[in-house]
């Protein structure tokens, strides 16, 4: 075994020699002027060795004046006392080589880079890492996304396929609106109760600036639930889809200004839901009316909720529904037993009497309430995840689930100038959120 140990521009190479399995005669040794030799090595560019990449660096091996016994045999190796590992960027690197002879000298040795020569290599291969890092860390936020996506498009629908089928047998919108606040705020008492949500610090500032927003987000969900009893789903998911224009025009009074192509790309938004409630079968005038209210209840939560609770920025997307939620069931509630309070009974009884087990009707009930809740969940895990325009975008396309996964359940008859009036309505919505992303994008740039 044949060790050398090269360390610095001025160090003494050391050679161990043990006894060689074959004896090597005295004829055999080489040349002592052999010994001070120039290596060139040729290695890819993309060699993880700095002293390899370049294509002709440079091995000088030279030993100091001694004397050696070689088993036995004497030898004089002369040569100037420097040992160096030189390559293109004059950098000195430490290197051990171990050269296994099994049977006599071998012309192709086996070579062993150890820790040494990887140590000096660190700062290329935690280059390497940082690199691939941010790529495992995209790949998994985009997993992320994707799961929530799906399962916010997935909620959604189960939501109203079963808030529908309970409102066919029991059309009592108030009261089931009323018992989804009542399932979310339950839930969202468990979670801060388990600790599994951060449950955020209560203070009076903080309650009476939820008022505000609480109160709208009431009457858009009691709208929206008066619209699902009285019409087909689709039709007043086409109808909500009119929610920016009512944005545009409610934010423009209050002071909001919006560039002309704004303005344009919510006329498509209005002809396609003209269109779609002209030629809808299932049309009714109250259905009509709870969807444009909730689309006002809605914006003006939005509204209020950026001007109110702009001191409360630490409290994150879902503790801000959670505790929405819980005052909006305390609004809800109290109107819901006077307006419709005293038809439950007979209601209820009716509901059993068609559905055939009351099981089934409570299974209905009970998933309404919960999916409405997991799908806003969703929503606000998205939303802090993303961008508004992306949240837009995805918000469209969500439409276009549910409008079609409906349609196919509960099998409403659709004519062709209604589903023409519903996609154009759809499509403007689309290019509202463009619009108004870029003026948005322009505005900022200014302020810079």
């Amino acid at each position: 075994m044949l060790t050398s140990n090269l360390t610095s521009s001025s160090s003494t190479v050391i050679f161990s020699i043990s006894k060689p399995r074959n004896p090597i005669k005295p004829t055999l040794l080489p040349h002592p002027n052999l010994l001070s030799t120039r290596f060139q090595s040729q290695s890819p560019p993309h060699s993880p060795f700095p002293f390899l990449r370049n294509p002709t660096s440079l091995i000088h091996l030279s030993l100091p004046t001694s004397r050696r016994v070689l088993h036995g045999y004497h030898s004089q190796f002369s040569s100037k006392p420097i040992s160096q590992i030189h390559d293109s960027s004059s950098k000195v690197i430490h290197l051990s080589e171990t050269c296994d002879f099994p049977s006599g000298f071998s012309s192709k040795p086996t070579s062993y880079i150890p820790k040494a020569a990887s140590e000096s290599n660190r700062g290329d291969g935690e280059g390497e890492s940082a690199v691939s890092n941010p790529v495992d860390k995209s790949k998994s936020k985009t997993l992320q996304l994707a799961v929530v996506f799906g399962l916010w498009y997935f909620q959604n629908i189960v939501f109203n396929i079963y808030n529908k089928k309970a409102l066919n047998v029991f059309p009592f919108p108030w009261l089931l609106a009323s018992f989804q606040l009542f399932v979310g705020s339950v839930w969202m008492l468990i979670l801060w109760s388990l600790k599994l949500q951060p449950c955020p610090k209560i203070s009076k500032p903080f309650i009476v600036a939820l008022l505000g927003p609480a109160l709208f987000h009431t009457i858009g969900h009691i709208s929206a639930c008066v619209s699902f009893s009285k019409v087909a789903v689709s039709f007043t998911h086409v109808i909500k889809s009119s929610e920016p224009v009512f944005s545009v025009v409610f934010s423009s009074v209050l002071g909001d200004s919006y560039p002309i192509s704004v303005w344009l790309s919510i006329l498509p938004i209005v002809m396609g839901c003209s269109l779609a409630a002209v030629t809808e079968v299932s049309f009714n005038l109250q259905g009509l009316w709870g969807a444009l209210i909730s689309n006002v209840g809605f914006v003006l939560r939005n509204i209020y909720s950026k001007r109110s609770l702009e001191n409360f920025k630490e409290v994150n997307g879902l503790n801000l529904y959670g505790w929405i939620s819980i005052i909006s069931l305390l609004y809800l509630f109290p109107v819901a037993v006077f307006v419709e309070g005293s038809q439950w009974i007979q209601g209820y009884h009716r509901a059993i009497e068609a559905v055939g087990k009351s099981s089934t009707f409570y299974i209905w009930v009970l998933l309404s309430g919960l999916f409405y809740h997991l799908y806003n969940q969703s929503s606000y895990q998205a939303l802090d995840d993303i961008s508004p325009l992306t949240f837009s975008v995805g918000n469209t396309m969500k439409r276009v689930v549910v409008i079609v996964s409906t349609v196919l359940v509960f099998r409403n008859p659709v004519r062709p100038l209604n589903a023409l009036g519903s996609a154009i309505a759809i499509f403007g919505t689309f290019l509202y959120s463009q619009a108004s992303s870029a003026s948005k994008k322009k505005a900022a740039e200014k302020k810079n």
